[in-house]
């Protein structure tokens, strides 16, 4: 499991968390609610963990709402472990995303 998320998860579960002006905008574009991501990040399952990123450690979590599955990349600032942050948050492109939503294509 991922340090990272676990953190995440348990900041979303205290309600100490929100969304970048950027995952906002990407999520307006999607018919995204971002109280609906915070709910089910009980659910969400790690894709990719990146704990040393540069702008503080993150994890792109494959999530479902009511239209879908969603990808968000969540993240926490670095220097800091609070609030946990949703940097951006997009449902997968099929010419980009295999069937299963969680594997790249090449």
């Amino acid at each position: 499991m991922s340090v990272t998320f676990d953190r995440i998860r348990e900041l979303v579960q205290r309600e100490v968390w929100r969304a970048s002006d950027h995952a906002l905008q990407r999520m307006a574009e999607s018919d995204i609610i971002p109280s609906d991501l915070a709910d089910a990040i009980a659910t969400g399952e790690v894709m990719e963990d990146y704990p040393t990123y540069h702008a503080g450690p993150c994890v792109l979590i494959l999530l479902s709402d009511r239209n879908g599955p969603v990808h968000v990349l969540w993240g926490l600032a670095s220097g800091t472990d609070e609030p946990a942050v949703i940097v951006t948050a997009y449902r997968p492109d099929p010419a980009r995303w295999h069937d299963d939503n969680r594997t790249r294509r090449t």
